[in-house]
């Protein structure tokens, strides 16, 4: 204790100054941070959805959906690789999760089924040579295609995790701050995104699949056609939306996606005066792009958003850069709602909402005025009972560590920008009260080696090193209960535990190490012959 190592000192002050640092900002106005030099922190603690108010919605993962389209474009896929092979067949069709279809000449049965091994569907993964649906013959010359069940349910999976990804990049791209989304169970997705009362205006945004593609108009087929439903196979009827024609007659085939984006905009059309979508290609697009333009000219590319055509514009030349724009009947706020959807990227899978709520604003006001009071409740309560237990060096020292700490937490939650909830008050309370179990080990193994003899120095020395392994334990016991709660709770209970991991830290940093570099610097400075506690 007499020779306190400097590096000790050190680690207290920085730490202290970081925590104070970033604790600054959490009781500024907000116009006294925006005029704090650029050095400084100017990052707040979030509130969470329980205590600022917001939306919550519930989706489920359309898995069913996903299944059909990837089936009905695998069968396009049948379609071109016998027509390459001159294989004659006849009743391609998507029923019942699989795709089947039927051999014209029994000839071709055998190279039929050997193409279709050799060409549908993707490799699977972890079996060399394998794919992931089985092709099957199921008599009178017709033959079934269907997913692996393992297969599907892997990409299932990564579909819900690749819509959790799409949705966050969409709502940050709206402004809101810290969205909370997690997985629930296997298919759904919960959406929690404090200060966001509308929760339209997040509907709107999220549950959009907004698959852009670019496909090329048939051409001949007519009105009459249209009607009698004579449309040509590898066609389709998609409705429009541009207001010159009820639907259109598209190729099946998708020439460019919306994965080929790179970035867009909302924008005004410089000949008609409205609003528009601005867009620019990657290389691969960009070349497509070019090479379709050049070999339609004077043809019509319908532009499709989710299986809807909202422009359908004749080619007048070669586009070589990549690059163009999307028009419409757009206002300013379709345009700017449209390019935030193609900027963040389709969902690879559509969903449905199956529960929604709003939190006012009013509710979290109270929660926080609740939340506060029990706090202060607290901390009092805990600083009585240090002050009668140990007097008022001691105990005023163990006070002065439980400060540093609560400015820690406050400060470490503010620098990673953590979303503080309702039950991660809880936890900060629940952090600080258990804070001074830390000291009173120590207290209390000062008195015991008071009392078996030793010296007041060894006593001291004591009191820390052989109360570490208990406070040690005590608190691995917290954080591993901390972990399990983050990685299986979600919402509220994350914020529990993040808030009780770091208050596992801070609070074995300034029990342990704030307390001992104050109790060193008393010693040194008052030479006691006794301990207060004594």
């Amino acid at each position: 204790m007499m020779n306190l190592a400097r590096w000790k000192v050190i680690v207290v002050v920085v730490a202290t100054m970081f925590g104070l640092l970033f604790t600054l900002p959490n009781v500024l106005p907000a116009k006294m941070r925006d005029s704090l030099p650029a050095f400084m922190p100017k990052n707040t603690l979030h509130l969470g959805l329980d205590l600022q108010g917001g939306s919550d919605l519930l989706y489920s993962v359309d898995t069913v959906a996903l299944r059909n389209e990837r089936l009905t474009n695998m069968a396009e896929d049948v379609r071109t690789a016998f027509r390459d092979k001159q294989i004659a067949f006849t009743d391609l069709a998507v029923t019942n999760g699989e795709i089947g279809l039927r051999i014209t000449d029994a000839a071709q049965v055998d190279d039929a089924v050997t193409e279709l091994r050799k060409t549908v569907g993707a490799p699977l993964a972890g079996t060399p040579g394998g794919r992931d649906v089985t092709v099957s013959t199921t008599g009178d010359q017709r033959i079934r295609i269907a997913f692996v069940p393992e297969a599907f349910d892997a990409e299932a999976n990564k579909a819900v995790e690749q819509n959790i990804e799409v949705i966050r990049r969409r709502i940050d791209q709206l402004g809101t701050k810290e969205p909370d989304i997690s997985r629930r169970g296997k298919t759904r997705i919960d959406i929690q995104a404090a200060g966001e009362s509308d929760p339209e205006k997040l509907k709107n945004v999220i549950g959009q699949t907004a698959k852009l593609s670019f496909q090329m108009v048939e051409e001949q087929a007519s009105p009459e056609d249209i009607a009698a439903g004579r449309i040509p196979p590898g066609d389709e009827v998609l409705v429009s939306t541009d207001g010159l024609a009820a639907s259109y007659v598209v190729k099946k085939r998708q020439q460019i996606t919306g994965e080929m984006l790179t970035d867009a905009q909302p924008g005004f059309d410089q000949n008609g005066g409205g609003s528009e979508v601005r867009f620019r290609m990657n290389g691969i697009g960009s070349r497509r792009f070019a090479d379709i333009t050049r070999q339609n000219i004077g043809k019509r590319f319908a532009i499709v958003l989710d299986k809807k055509v909202i422009s359908a514009p004749v080619i007048q030349g070669v586009i070589p850069a990549g690059s163009g724009s999307i028009t419409g009947r757009f206002t300013p706020e379709s345009a700017n709602e449209l390019s935030v959807l193609l900027r963040a990227g389709a969902l690879p899978a559509p969903m449905k909402v199956e529960e929604q709520r709003t939190v006012g604003a009013e509710l979290g006001a109270d929660a926080v005025k609740a939340g506060t009071i029990s706090a202060i409740v607290g901390l009092v309560a805990t600083m009585i009972f240090m002050l009668l237990i140990y007097g008022g060096l001691f105990g005023g020292i163990s006070l002065i560590a439980l400060a540093v700490n609560a400015v820690m937490i406050v400060g470490v939650m503010s620098f990673t920008q953590a979303v503080l909830t309702l039950p991660g008050i809880a936890g900060l309370i629940l952090t600080l009260a258990v804070a001074v179990d830390a000291n009173v080990l120590i207290y209390e193994r000062m008195r015991d080696e008071l009392r078996a003899g030793r010296k007041l120095i060894d006593a001291m020395e004591a009191g820390f090193s052989r109360a570490w392994g208990t406070i040690f334990d005590a608190n691995m016991t917290h954080i591993f209960s901390a972990l399990i709660m983050f990685n299986l709770g979600s919402g509220p209970v994350k914020g529990f535990a993040w808030t009780l991991s770091v208050g596992v830290f801070t609070t074995v940093f300034s029990a342990v190490l704030v307390t001992q570099v104050l109790l060193a610097w008393w010693f040194k400075a008052a030479r006691p012959k006794t301990l207060p506690i004594a």
